[in-house]
């Protein structure tokens, strides 16, 4: 992000440039501002925006190659075209000679660098990957923008707010902005507010619920259960997720008996960083045998309701009071 930052700062531009990656508000973020920074607002002669698979790509070269309308230059922005999967080889080889005027913007959401024109991009333009960010940039953006509101938060809450939400930068603005909303004429805003207004992701639902069986805190895990019935989540779902966090728990406890650090296991289990620490300290309440028997508890269930033996409620239930009763 260092290089685009400097262009955006200097208006010094490639012609080329490929955001990809999953976090799609800081693709949609930069998007925006290099097509303010790139075509006055309102030339609708010189901009034109691609979209999807369909493209035709003889009309887009036809374009390229057209003179900007009284005007230095002419952007196209392609957006979610899948050319950096199996495609492009056209484009690659147009691009190689592509007109001074001409700058293209590609926006993706995965790519493959073995690809023919992520190659020719690379090596004409600039590639940035947006990830998602790490919990101390996360938590340093949430301050930033409480503080332009003229609100304080602290440190702590700021975690435990991004605990709730999780890490999904548009997301984070609409419950950041919920939170403006409900604390208006105070300049702090709380633990208690976040609570009282933020809606947890069903995600960090699920796990506070695995967390709480984990815990042998059975009436906080139904709790939750019947706040998630109470929110139209469908039983089957539940406990299919809950599953799901079983079978990543037993695989962060095997990473960690192999020796393996917090980073490395939020790498090869595909969790954020943000929550691999939290798995880790579940996965420690649990033996490897014992994370074994849940999933196989789980699945069983699941037959159970689909051969008709329980209802679906039932069978969360059921998983929920079994795992969390005291020993």
């Amino acid at each position: 992000m260092k290089s685009l930052n400097e262009d955006l700062k200097t208006g010094q531009f490639k012609q080329i440039y490929l955001l990809y990656g999953e976090e799609s508000y800081l693709k949609r973020q930069y998007r925006e501002r290099l097509v303010r920074a790139m075509i006055p607002e309102g030339d609708t002669m010189n901009y034109a925006v691609y979209e999807g698979k369909n493209i035709d790509i003889k009309e887009v070269i036809d374009l390229a190659e057209t003179l900007p309308f009284f005007a230095s230059r002419r952007l196209i922005v392609f957006e979610d075209t899948g050319f950096f999967k199996n495609a492009g080889t056209d484009l690659a080889d147009y691009i190689t000679d592509i007109p001074p005027t001409t700058y293209f913007l590609f926006i993706e959401k995965e790519v493959d660098k073995r690809n023919r024109l992520y190659k020719a991009v690379k090596a004409k333009g600039h590639i940035v990957e947006l990830t998602v960010q790490d919990e101390n940039t996360l938590r340093r953006w949430v301050l930033g923008l409480v503080k332009k509101e003229k609100k304080q938060m602290e440190g702590a809450d700021a975690a435990y707010f991004l605990n709730k939400v999780g890490t999904d930068m548009e997301n984070i603005t609409q419950e950041l902005e919920k939170l403006f909303c409900y604390t208006i004429g105070r300049d702090r805003i709380t633990r208690d507010d976040i609570d009282q207004i933020c809606v947890t992701q069903i995600t960090n639902h699920i796990f506070e619920m695995v967390n709480a069986v984990a815990g042998k805190d059975q009436k906080r895990a139904l709790d939750l259960y019947y706040e998630l019935l109470a929110l139209k989540e469908p039983p089957m779902r539940i406990l299919f997720l809950m599953t799901r966090e079983y079978r990543l728990l037993f695989h962060v406890k095997g990473l960690m008996a192999n020796g393996y650090g917090k980073k490395e296991i939020a790498s090869k289990a595909g969790i954020h960083p943000f929550a691999a620490g939290r798995y880790m300290d579940a996965a420690k309440r649990y033996e490897l045998g014992e994370l074994r028997t849940v999933m196989e508890e789980g699945a069983q269930l699941e037959q159970n309701v689909k051969t008709g033996l329980m209802t679906d409620t039932l069978a969360v239930e059921l998983f929920i009071v079994k795992n969390s009763g005291k020993q």
